[in-house]
């Protein structure tokens, strides 16, 4: 889990009512929206009983990204220097951020910057696309990017890790992203670094 970064000054009370919500108003409209639910049919392909992260993999700037780690206790979205360096996106610029981030390994970290990219989520029928903001962060990880609950609440999106799958309304109909499996090699990988 990582805290700190400029989303602090959000309370948990607000943040479950947010959650909580079935219906929104859009511009004057009530619409209802599909209920996120997971059953007996997410698990094909997972491997039970298991105690892994969830992984998956996700499009970032146009660029496939494996190894983007779904952690719903994060505070703050966060790209690894070394992924947004093998980006190799030109002329990108780094907005100064005065925060800092506790919960790499103990440590406190202070993020490089913070960057704004495209994400792109979910099936070639049922994607979303959006705007998502990342803390730049120069440390050792075996994960490119830690997506946590600016982007999941953005998203609307619910995480299962048990299930290894993410869920986020799109109107009436249910996106989802399925795991990647790494999870269990970026564990590993953790405890090298370490």
């Amino acid at each position: 889990m990582i805290s700190g970064g400029s989303t602090d000054g959000d309370s948990n009370r607000a943040r479950k009512s947010r959650s909580r919500r079935e219906c929104m108003e859009v511009d004057g409209v009530r619409r209802i929206e599909a209920v996120i639910s997971f059953g007996p049919e997410d698990l094909k392909g997972v491997n039970i009983p298991h105690n892994d992260a969830l992984v998956i993999q996700a499009r970032i700037a146009n660029y496939d990204i494996m190894r983007v780690f779904v952690d719903s206790g994060s505070f703050v979205n966060v790209i690894f220097q070394v992924a947004l360096v093998q980006m190799d996106l030109q002329g990108y610029q780094l907005e100064t951020v005065d925060t800092t981030l506790f919960g790499f390994a103990g440590h406190t970290v202070y993020p490089e910057g913070e960057i704004v990219l495209l994400l792109n989520l979910g099936s070639r029928e049922l994607n979303k696309t959006m705007m998502t903001t990342l803390d730049v962060v120069d440390a050792p990880s075996s994960y490119n990017i830690i997506l946590g609950r600016p982007a999941m609440n953005e998203l609307r999106a619910v995480a299962s890790t048990y299930h290894q799958k993410i869920k986020f309304p799109m109107g009436n109909r249910i996106s989802e992203v399925r795991g990647d499996h790494p999870s269990r090699k970026c564990y590993v990988e953790a405890v090298r670094v370490d």
